[in-house]
C-alpha cells in the first residue's frame, strides 16, 4: 500500500517517458473519438439525457452536447458515450476496456481543476497502470469465469487514481482514495445479456468513471477512510474469496507502463471480430475476392469469442454480419458496422447463411489471444486461407500515429464537421502544450 499510494501521489510530478507519452495520446484521441461518435448512439443519448435532467454546477462538459454539469455527472455521461458501442480500447491481460472509464474521469476532473494537457496525459497513464494491475492481481481470467466483471472493477480503480492525481491527493489521501474505490467496485458479467448495450455502456464506462470522480472529489473534500483496504481483517482480497497476488498491484510501477500493452481497435466492432476482419481484408486484397465469388466462409476463433459474437442481435458485434459487409464492401467503416437497416437487408441475411463460425480448442489456448483462421471456398474451386496471429492495433502489432489519426478523424468528422475534427486531432497530438484542458470544450461540445 505504501508503494502504490506513494506512486499515485507522486505521479503528477514525474514526466512520462517519450514513448509512453506518445502512446497515451493515441489512447486519449481514440477514446475521445469513441465518446464523440458514441454521443449519437442510443447508450450515449440515454446517458446525456439522464445527466441533463440532473443539472448541477458547471464543472465539466458532456461531449457532443451543450451541457456543462458536475464532473461526476460529466464522467458518467461521457463514459457511457465512450462505450456506447465497441469502438474503444482494450487490455487483454487484465480483461478490460480501460479507456472508456479512465479517460472520461480524467478529462472531467482536469476540466474541474483547470489542469493542463501534460497533467491529463500523466493521469491517464497512471489510471491504466492501476486499473490493469488491479484485475491482474485477482487473476483476471478466473475472475471473469466466476461471473464477476473485470470491465467494471479495474476501471473504477484506474479512474480513481487518475482523478485523485488531478485533485492532488497526497500519500495518505491516496490510501483513502483506494478504499473508496474498493467500496464502489462492483459488477457481474450478465451485461452480456444486454441487447441494447445501454447497461453495458454504464457498466464498462459510465459507472467506473463516475465512481472514480466520486472517490477523488470526496477525498479532496476531506473524507477519511480505511488506510489499507488490501490487507488486514476483512480486506478487499479476503472479501472476494480467491487466491490473489497483491504484489501484482505494484510490480513494475514506474518501469512497465501498461498503456503500452493496451490495444486500439482498427475496426469499430467487437474485439473478437478484429482478427477475422484482418484476415478477410488480407485475402480480399491479395486475391481480388468479391462477394459473388464466395461459396463458403469458415471462421475459426476461440470458443469464448464465438459465444460473444455468433449471430448477436447488434450489427457491430455480429461476426457473420460484419464479415458479410467486409466481403460486399471490401472494408468495414463505423457507418457500415452500425447500419441497422443493412443489418436486416435480405441480401445480407441470405449471404450470412454461407458463413460458419466455429469455436476452436487450439485457438482458445493460444497467446496472443483472439487469433482467427479464415477459410474462403470460392465457386471456382479454390480455397483461400489466412491466420491472423497478432491483430492490427494490439500491443504485438500496434497501429501507427497516422492510423490512429485516420480512425479518430473518421469517427469525429460526421459529428463535429471536418474542420473541427481536424483541429481536435491536432490538439490532442500536441496535448502537452495545452495550458488548460477547458480549452478543449469548443472542440468537444455541440455548436450552439
Amino acid at each position: 500500500m505504501k508503494r502504490l499510494s506513494g506512486y499515485i501521489a507522486q505521479a503528477g510530478k514525474k514526466a512520462l517517458p517519450p514513448a509512453v507519452a506518445e502512446r497515451t495520446k493515441h489512447h486519449v484521441l481514440d477514446t475521445i473519438a469513441a465518446m464523440v461518435s458514441g454521443s449519437r448512439l442510443l447508450p450515449g443519448r440515454k446517458g446525456i439525457s439522464y445527466v441533463k435532467q440532473l443539472g448541477g454546477k458547471k464543472e465539466a462538459c458532456v461531449i457532443g452536447s451543450r451541457i456543462l454539469t458536475t464532473a461526476i455527472n460529466a464522467a458518467l455521461a461521457n463514459g457511457m458515450c465512450a462505450h456506447a458501442d465497441e469502438t474503444d480500447d482494450s487490455h487483454a491481460p487484465s480483461v478490460m476496456h480501460p479507456g472508456c472509464g479512465i479517460v472520461p474521469a480524467a478529462l472531467a476532473v482536469a476540466e474541474r481543476e483547470g489542469r493542463n494537457g501534460e497533467a491529463l496525459l500523466r493521469a491517464v497513464a497512471l489510471g491504466y497502470d492501476v486499473a490493469t494491475r488491479l484485475t491482474m492481481s485477482l487473476n483476471a481470467f478466473k475472475f471473469r469465469e466466476d461471473g464477476l466483471s473485470t470491465h467494471s472493477y479495474g476501471p473504477t480503480f484506474g479512474a480513481s487514481a487518475a482523478a485523485g492525481m488531478l485533485v492532488g491527493v497526497n500519500e495518505k489521501q491516496a490510501r483513502y482514495l483506494l478504499s473508496y474505490a474498493a467500496q464502489q467496485a462492483s459488477g457481474i458479467s450478465c451485461w452480456m445479456r444486454d441487447e441494447e448495450h445501454i447497461e453495458k455502456a454504464f457498466d464498462f464506462g459510465g459507472m467506473p468513471a463516475r465512481n472514480g470522480v466520486t472517490a477523488a472529489t470526496m477525498v479532496a473534500q476531506g473524507f477519511s477512510g480505511v488506510d489499507d483496504v488490501f490487507s488486514g481483517e476483512r480486506n478487499f482480497f479476503v472479501a472476494h474469496g480467491r487466491p490473489a497476488d497483491p504484489e501484482r498491484l505494484v510490480r513494475g510501477l514506474g518501469e512497465e507502463y501498461e498503456i503500452l500493452r493496451t490495444n486500439i481497435k482498427r475496426w469499430s466492432v467487437g474485439s473478437p471480430i478484429q482478427a477475422p476482419l484482418d484476415s478477410l481484408l488480407e485475402l480480399i486484397k491479395s486475391n481480388a475476392v468479391k462477394a459473388e465469388q464466395v461459396e463458403r466462409l469458415t471462421i475459426r476463433v476461440a470458443h469464448r469469442d464465438k459465444n460473444t459474437t455468433d449471430n448477436r442481435p447488434m450489427p457491430d458485434i455480429n461476426m457473420q454480419h460484419l464479415c458479410a459487409v467486409m466481403l460486399f464492401d471490401g472494408t468495414v467503416t463505423f457507418k457500415s458496422s452500425h447500419d441497422e437497416k443493412r443489418f436486416r437487408n435480405p441480401k445480407v441475411l441470405e449471404f450470412r447463411k454461407k458463413i460458419d463460425v466455429q469455436g476452436d480448442d487450439a485457438l482458445t489456448r493460444t497467446m496472443p489471444a483472439r487469433q482467427a483462421i479464415v477459410e474462403l471456398t470460392l465457386r471456382d474451386g479454390r480455397t483461400l486461407r489466412h491466420h491472423t496471429v497478432a491483430v492490427r492495433g494490439t500491443a504485438e502489432n500496434p497501429m501507427t500515429r497516422a492510423e490512429v489519426d485516420a480512425k479518430g478523424y473518421d469517427l469525429l468528422a460526421p459529428v463535429l464537421g471536418k474542420a473541427r475534427a481536424r483541429r481536435l486531432c491536432d490538439t490532442v497530438w500536441n496535448l502537452e502544450k495545452l495550458r488548460d484542458v477547458r480549452k478543449l470544450r469548443p472542440l468537444l461540445m455541440e455548436s450552439p
